[in-house]
């Protein structure tokens, strides 16, 4: 199910691709070892009423997955009751985080606090790039719209965009400790992730910068229903950008190259007046480390956010 979510929302899907091909290569007895597991599974989680609890969004998500891995390309014409069950089983718990998502939702529009996400929010369960149950919330929550079709292809040394994991932002979140003093900027921020959370999670203002306008357009309008009045979205050219109200700035590896070194020029720039922080995730973080001009802040490790101080 989250397979299904994350690429629908311009995430990677890992799974349903190598499932398919299984499925694919599947005799009759298999497809009837297969309907006796999905029996199995139905009945169990029929059984678990806690599965309709609002925050079992993790277990909720997990049983989704489990289901979906038997319904798609399933043979129904062996034990059709059971995929039916399945099936209801499935739109059962779906509409359950719908509910939790529109709760949180509309709390979010009458101004609620910071805790409104961050309560929900625990280490996850994936590692590094990947994604888990925190971006299917995340997703719910935001409801990005769909990119319109004129997305332009990427120029040299862009990099294709994915969002950074729900559990990396607020890892961010948390080690950075936003104030209302603070801006954070996300270059090549995408479709918003990292500026929509911050805005929702700190007093912080949060700007994102991003070449893509069709991206600009869905992360304004994440924005404008949710309320959200200290983040702004512009489409500019991260190379050309006034960066001069930044004090925290973040980079998922947006673009390589000479963009990277102009923008680091910049950065580089800004610091010579003021201390600003710099996080950054993903392949650019060893160029950036070589900086001389940044200090890291805490040890460095790949399955986190890295996160640099300029230096006096």
């Amino acid at each position: 199910m989250l397979c299904c979510v994350l690429a629908s929302s311009g995430l990677p899907s890992h799974h349903a691709p190598n499932f398919l091909h299984c499925v694919g290569h599947l005799n009759g007895g298999s497809f009837r070892g297969m309907t006796g597991a999905l029996r199995s599974l139905v009945e169990e989680l029929e059984q678990d009423r806690s599965l309709d609890e609002p925050d079992r969004l993790c277990r909720r998500v997990e049983a989704l997955d489990r289901l979906e891995a038997y319904l798609i390309g399933g043979n129904e014409s062996n034990g059709a009751g059971i995929h039916h069950r399945a099936r209801a089983l499935y739109t059962r718990l779906e509409a359950a985080n719908s509910e939790l998502f529109r709760a949180i939702r509309d709390e979010i529009q009458r101004g609620a606090g910071p805790d409104i996400l961050l309560r929900r929010h625990d280490a996850g369960r994936a590692r590094g790039e990947g994604y888990d149950y925190l971006d299917e919330l995340i997703i719910g929550v935001l409801q990005f719209g769909e990119p319109g079709a004129g997305v332009v292809p990427l120029g040299a040394e862009m990099v294709f965009y994915q969002p950074t994991p729900a559990r990396h932002i607020f890892d961010l979140i948390g080690r950075t400790a936003l104030t209302e003093r603070d801006v954070l900027v996300d270059l090549g921020s995408g479709l918003g992730h990292v500026p929509l959370l911050a805005s929702i999670c700190t007093s912080a203002r949060t700007i994102g910068i991003e070449l893509e306008s069709a991206y600009i357009d869905c992360a304004r309008q994440s924005a404008q229903g949710l309320n959200l009045n200290n983040v702004t979205f512009l489409q500019q050219d991260a190379r050309t950008a006034d960066l001069s109200v930044g004090t925290v700035f973040y980079l998922y590896t947006p673009f390589i190259g000479t963009i990277l070194r102009a923008v680091l020029d910049s950065l580089r720039r800004e610091a010579a007046s003021r201390e600003i922080r710099i996080c950054t995730f993903g392949p650019c973080t060893p160029t950036i480390a070589e900086e001389q001009w940044l200090e890291a802040i805490g040890a460095s490790d790949a399955d986190r956010i890295a996160v640099f101080c300029s230096r006096n």
